[in-house]
């Protein structure tokens, strides 16, 4: 139940994932600063999101720098970040989980079968998510977590029917900038954008 709780997962929890977390909670508090039904501060009341990764060598360390570059140019928070390894239940306690690369979600869904309808590859949840007709989902009022876990589990579920078996593209993954430039890093902040702001506007349209 409410919150409707995103869970971001790449390979070590420093990069990609931190970057998607802080951005898609950014996108929702400046989804909710435009409607007079709810504050910003109430971001975290309606959409959790939050992150691991499938191996655990960062476990505890803060963000990667050029991702947090990243995450603060575009407006985003970077404070009490700590990576972590993914466990079973926070896949249990995820309405939606979103991987960085088509092998993460194989990971994901051999650890938790049950979880293969709510997770997908952040790319192909972003290509697939236009195809939902957003005005046949449950409304979502902002003061409301309730409707709004309501809209995002239903959100959910007609994504996973638009994808109807079929596979993620090889251009779905994001790739991994750890190591290299900020030009890499932009791109890959750049890549997440196009798929959370989306998600974000759906969830409190």
């Amino acid at each position: 139940m409410p919150p409707f709780t995103v869970l971001h997962v790449c390979l070590g929890n420093i990069c990609r994932s931190p970057m998607a977390e802080r951005l898609l909670a950014l996108a929702v508090r400046e989804r909710l600063a435009r409607r007079a039904a709810a504050e910003a501060d109430d971001a975290d009341r309606l959409v959790h999101s939050h992150s691991a990764g499938t191996g655990g060598w960062h476990a505890g360390e803060e963000m990667n720098p050029p991702a947090a570059r990243q995450v603060r140019s575009r407006g985003g928070e970077v404070a009490d970040f700590g990576a972590r390894k993914l466990r079973s239940e926070h896949i249990d306690a995820a309405d939606l989980v979103l991987t960085a690369t088509a092998d993460q979600q194989e990971y994901v869904v051999a650890l938790r079968p049950d979880a293969a309808d709510r997770t997908f590859v952040l790319g192909e949840f972003g290509r697939l998510l236009p195809t939902v007709d957003a005005a046949a989902l449950p409304p979502a009022d902002a003061a409301d977590p309730d409707a709004v876990h309501a809209r995002g589990a239903a959100l959910v579920a007609a994504v996973a029917a638009a994808r109807s078996g079929s596979s993620p593209l090889p251009g779905d993954d994001l790739d991994d900038p750890w190591g290299r430039g900020d030009q890499c890093f932009s791109r890959v902040a750049d890549e997440i954008e196009e798929a959370v702001r989306p998600l974000a506007a759906v969830l409190l349209p």
